[in-house]
C-alpha cells in the first residue's frame, strides 16, 4: 500500500491524531457545510463527514463538493463513503483522491476484503470498515486483517434490518461480540459501536455506551454534538481503575514476580493497565 506524509495506513497521522483510540465519531451530513465547524467545536475525537445515509441522492454531488472544499481549506476529518457496490462509491473515491485533510475513510456496508483494500490504496488513508450486514459480519475477521484497516465499526440499525431482527441489546449481542472478537483477531483496538438515535435522551446514550464498553467496544458513532460529553465520560476509566493501573505498571517496572491486590502481575495484566492509562491520558 502506498502512503503519504499525512498517514501511514495504521491510523496514526503526523498531526498527532490517532483514530485507533477515538472515543467519539460524530457524523455531519456532507451537504450541510454550515455544520462542519460546529462538529469540530463539539470536542468530538473524530468528525465524520457523511456522503452516504445522511445525504439524499440528488444532493450527492453537492455533498462531495462541500466536503472536499472544506478539507482543502485546512480542515481535517474522516469521510464516510458509499458502499463499494453502490454506483456512488467510485464518484466518492474519485472526489477524495489527493484531497488533504482526509484523516480516515469510513466505508459503509463493508463486505468484500478486496474492495476495502482497494479503497485504502486509492485514498492512501486508514479505513474504518463498517459492519452493517450479515455478509459483512461473516467476513469481519477477514476485513479486520486487510492492510490499511485501522478499526472496525458496527452499524446495528442497518444490520438489524438486514437480518430481520430488533435492534435491542439482546438481539444484537452476538453480532456485537463477533465484531469485538474480529477486531482482536485482526490486532485492532476495540471497534466503534452504532449510534443512539434518541439524541435528546441522555439515559439512553449512557445505557448504550455502557453496554458497548462492557462488550469490548472502545468508541461510539454519534449523530448530535450533545452526545459527545456523555460518550467520553462513558468510555473513560474510573478513578479506581486508574489507581489500579498505575499500581500495576509500577509493580511491573520493579521486575520479578509481583502481586497487586492478591493477583499476579503478568503480561496481559500489564497490557490491560497500560490501555487504561492511555484512555485516561487522552
Amino acid at each position: 500500500m502506498h502512503t503519504n506524509p499525512e498517514n501511514d495506513g495504521s491510523g496514526t497521522t503526523t498531526s498527532g491524531e490517532d483514530i485507533r483510540f477515538a472515543r467519539s465519531a460524530l457524523f455531519v451530513p456532507g451537504d450541510r457545510p454550515d455544520r462542519f465547524t460546529k462538529a469540530v467545536a463539539s470536542g468530538t475525537d473524530l468528525v465524520v463527514c457523511d456522503l452516504e445515509d445522511a445525504v439524499a441522492a440528488p444532493q450527492k454531488d453537492l455533498a462531495r463538493t462541500s466536503v472536499t472544499d472544506w478539507l482543502r481549506s485546512g480542515a481535517r476529518a474522516c469521510v464516510r463513503v458509499n458502499p463499494a457496490e453502490s454506483p456512488d462509491h467510485a464518484a466518492d473515491v474519485q472526489a477524495l483522491v489527493g484531497v488533504p485533510g482526509v484523516v480516515a475513510v469510513l466505508l459503509a456496508k463493508a463486505e468484500d476484503p478486496a474492495a476495502v483494500r482497494a479503497t485504502a490504496e486509492a485514498l492512501e488513508a486508514p479505513v474504518i470498515a463498517l459492519i452493517e450486514t450479515a455478509l459483512g459480519l461473516s467476513r469481519a475477521a477477514e476485513l479486520a486483517a486487510v492492510p490499511g484497516v485501522a478499526r472496525l465499526g458496527f452499524g446495528h440499525l442497518d444490520y438489524s434490518v438486514d437480518i430481520g431482527a430488533e435492534g435491542t441489546h439482546t438481539a444484537m449481542l452476538s453480532a456485537r461480540s463477533a465484531v469485538v472478537l474480529a477486531s482482536r483477531l485482526g490486532g485492532l483496538t476495540g471497534p466503534f459501536d452504532g449510534v443512539t438515535a434518541q439524541f435528546n435522551d441522555d439515559g439512553a446514550l449512557a445505557a448504550d455506551a455502557a453496554h458497548a464498553r462492557e462488550l469490548g467496544f472502545t468508541g461510539k458513532f454519534l449523530i448530535h454534538p450533545r452526545q459527545v460529553a456523555g460518550t467520553h465520560a462513558a468510555f473513560a476509566p474510573t478513578p479506581e481503575q486508574v489507581d489500579w493501573a498505575r499500581e500495576v505498571v509500577r509493580a511491573a517496572e520493579s521486575g520479578g514476580a509481583v502481586q497487586v491486590d492478591g493477583a499476579m502481575v503478568d503480561a496481559p495484566v500489564v497490557a490491560q493497565a497500560q490501555a487504561i492509562l492511555l484512555r485516561h491520558n487522552r
